[in-house]
């Protein structure tokens, strides 16, 4: 049976799953029979075709972007850093993992609450997005450095290289797996939780508001739509973001060898 299916190609087998779904949505739809609760699919592609008629709803899409990835990025970078840091200062380490386990266990949407009364709203989903990332960042990067062989580790240092020739030929190629994993997975959450951000704050203009907009007054098909607009924004940002990664890594030290 595995071997037909794989002879499917992966195209076709993506649009039958998307089917599979759509009908399971519009099933459900049918049998409930009430669109303040679940809006038809046809409704809602309705919707979406008229949003992208409308200048704000490119406006709204471009914003949104620009908060989440400005904190997905600058969590990237100091996740980065401060792995390679701590991994060669122990007591650094010691004293980040208290904060990184009580980002950790708290909710969401606590630190949304306490950033709406500590910093300016139109920050917050940048912050929260930085706040949910780091910790994955940060922990795949120092795995990735304790996880190298010692004997590699010797070598480099009988050889006395350079710190640059060290950090490329051994480090990169050593964190790479682990950072594209964490990459991925992080990705995914500083979307939810920079729009989570959006809606509790209501941050005007943003696809968060939308939302908020959406569910005061019962358009549940906005709610939908903008639902639909977001997961799609997601996978399109999630593809090409893991592509210029994965590029830049094989480039800087994915192909090199010791």
């Amino acid at each position: 049976m595995n071997s037909i299916i794989d002879k499917i190609p992966k195209f076709v087998r993506t649009v039958f799953v998307l089917a599979f779904w759509v009908l399971i949505w519009h099933l459900v739809a049918v049998k409930i029979n009430l669109d303040v609760v679940v809006s038809k699919p046809s409704d809602v592609a309705d919707r979406l075709l008229k949003l992208l008629c409308e200048k704000e709803f490119y406006l709204t899409i471009f914003l949104s972007i620009k908060n989440i990835l400005s904190g997905f990025l600058w969590a990237v970078l100091l996740g980065t850093f401060c792995g390679i840091v701590t991994s060669k200062i122990r007591l650094l380490d010691e004293l980040i993992s208290p904060v990184l386990a009580v980002i950790k266990a708290t909710p969401v949407a606590s630190f949304i609450l306490l950033a709406y009364f500590l910093i300016d709203t139109e920050i917050i989903p940048s912050f929260i997005s930085l706040l949910m990332v780091f910790p994955i960042i940060y922990g795949n990067v120092s795995m990735g450095i304790k996880n190298t062989p010692k004997e590699l580790i010797e070598m480099t240092k009988t050889y006395n290289f350079s710190p640059i020739h060290r950090l490329t030929k051994l480090y990169l190629p050593s964190i790479s797996p682990y950072f594209l994993a964490g990459f991925k997975t992080s990705l995914g959450l500083a979307w939810k939780a920079g729009i989570a951000a959006e809606v509790i704050c209501n941050l005007k203009g943003s696809i968060g508001s939308e939302l908020y907009s959406a569910k005061m007054y019962l358009e549940t098909i906005d709610i939908f739509a903008w639902t639909v607009t977001i997961i799609v924004i997601s996978m399109i940002i999630e593809k090409l973001l893991l592509v210029a990664v994965s590029l830049l890594t094989k480039k800087k030290g994915g192909g090199s060898s010791i």
